[in-house]
């Protein structure tokens, strides 16, 4: 069957069988990853069929739409043949509007309650990163959700914290009970005697200002370190 699509162009497909026809007639959870990732791509090329082009990509990407995700459109072009610039586009732009609706859903659940919702709000946001990126959630005293803010960005293995910025934005919004969070993108979550230190003279500072440091999440792809869930805050 697989040899008898890749000879036919999609139009020559069965209806039921093109991606967008079966898209609407049957719903989008009819389809695979493979045919809705050759809805955004749009067309093949002289050798494949989208559809037999999206499989490919995925193939070359373990099955991962989370190791495509982490791609730039350089790497996406460079890394699949028959993938040029605008479909290195659409393809990256398609898998952050998906991480931007995740973001979303969570950011409906406005209270905190335990590290995993941390993990949660942060993921979507540093997970696919190759730099480190330091974040502070301000919370209200029943542990609602104010804001969260980026304080810094740095490189692959560290990130400066400029520890007055924290106490600037949580006093201007008047939190009560603060968070912190960065990722390390090596995958190693346990955190450096750096980590321990900018997160003992962070609680210290906020305590001064009648705050108080609730956790500290160093976060990895798929798993995380929480500093309150080991009794280290």
């Amino acid at each position: 069957m697989k040899e008898y699509y890749t000879r036919l162009r999609i139009k020559e497909w069965a209806e039921e069988d093109r991606p967008r026809e079966k898209l609407m007639r049957k719903g989008v959870n009819a389809l695979s990853d493979a045919e809705l990732l050759a809805i955004i791509i749009g067309s093949g090329n002289k050798e494949e069929t989208v559809v037999d082009l999206s499989q490919r990509i995925l193939q070359l990407a373990n099955n991962d739409i989370n190791i495509l995700g982490k791609m730039s459109v350089q790497q996406l072009i460079t890394n699949f043949k028959g993938i040029g610039e605008a479909k290195a586009i659409g393809i990256v732009a398609a898998l952050e509007l998906g991480k931007r609706r995740k973001i979303s859903e969570i950011s409906e659940k406005k209270k905190i309650t335990c590290s995993k919702d941390i993990y949660d709000i942060f993921h979507p946001l540093l997970c696919d990163l190759f730099y480190e990126e330091f974040w502070t959630l301000l919370l209200n005293r029943a542990n609602r959700i104010i804001d969260k803010i980026k304080i810094g960005q740095g490189g692959i293995s560290e990130v400066l914290v400029d520890t007055k910025l924290i106490y600037k934005e949580s006093i201007e919004r008047l939190a009560t009970n603060i968070i912190l969070c960065h990722n390390h993108p090596s995958g190693n979550v346990r955190p450096s005697k750096q980590d321990d230190e900018v997160t003992m003279k962070i609680k210290k500072g906020i305590e001064i200002l009648d705050m108080f440091l609730i956790d500290h999440i160093v976060l990895c792809d798929g798993k995380y370190y929480s500093y309150a869930d080991e009794g280290r805050i």
